[in-house]
């Protein structure tokens, strides 16, 4: 909160970004809208002000990034197209749901799967796509929103983030806090195991599918803001602690 008050600025460009896609705008011409924010919002302070210098290094190393990505993605464009005019995206959803005996459960089991192993050699992107061709369409057939079901490929494709032994984001994490990265990399672990609930949830809550009423929805997201609260409580251990004072009060009270 500390930080959010004496930065919360630099959350602009990126509301910006989605006000306009809301809206109908594409997402290049967003995404235009959303760069000017953000040398406008560098302002605010001198220390980080974008001038001309600083606009030619941040465009080259934009540039870099984004070959890397344009690169993957190309590739992966081969590989959706081979399955898609193939017919094997049907195949392997046929192979999916054959495996998972029909369950939903089972099905976002093998997803989880899936991903979790795509992760650990391609970005989160790539897991992504990679998966959503192939699994979508099995969560479709077995009644799921396809909404939703993007939703389920979407965000399993987030766990190659924080699970060993490839989890960059813990790893980046570590590095800024200059903290022991496999240490981290648990503790990410261990808290982020929420992730798998999510796609429960996507698949047979109304609300979270989507296909529920203003009211499912609503009664949803409160559920879910707690739900998530207590689950980290829960795995953080503390709680532990506090019934250790307990007792050691009552004990010395009596």
């Amino acid at each position: 909160m500390e930080i959010f008050k004496k930065q919360w600025f630099y959350t602009l460009p990126l509301i910006i970004i989605t006000i306009f896609m809301l809206y109908g705008f594409s997402p290049g011409y967003s995404a235009i809208l959303g760069l000017f924010s953000c040398i406008a919002v560098s302002w605010v302070r001198k220390d980080t002000a974008i001038g001309p210098k600083r606009f030619l290094e941040a465009s080259r190393e934009g540039t870099i990034s984004s070959l890397k990505i344009g690169a993957t993605v190309g590739i992966i464009g081969i590989i959706i197209g081979v399955l898609t005019f193939s017919g094997l995206v049907l195949t392997f959803a046929d192979i999916m749901i054959e495996l998972a005996g029909g369950s939903l459960l089972l099905t976002i089991a093998l997803v989880a799967l899936a991903s979790l192993v795509l992760g650990m050699g391609v970005p989160v992107t790539a897991a992504y796509l990679i998966t959503a061709v192939v699994a979508v369409p099995a969560l479709t057939h077995l009644g799921v929103n396809m909404l939703a079901a993007h939703m389920i490929v979407y965000w399993l494709s987030q766990d190659s983030n924080i699970t060993p032994p490839v989890c960059i984001a813990a790893f980046a994490g570590a590095t800024i806090a200059k903290a022991n990265m496999w240490k981290t990399a648990f503790t990410s672990f261990k808290f982020a195991k929420f992730l798998y609930l999510g796609p429960l949830l996507f698949g047979y809550v109304p609300g979270f599918s989507l296909n529920g009423s203003t009211t499912d929805i609503a009664l949803s997201f409160v559920y879910i803001l707690f739900g998530t609260f207590a689950y980290s409580w829960f795995l953080s251990l503390i709680w532990i602690g506090d019934i250790k004072r307990f007792f050691n009060k009552n004990k010395a009270s009596n």
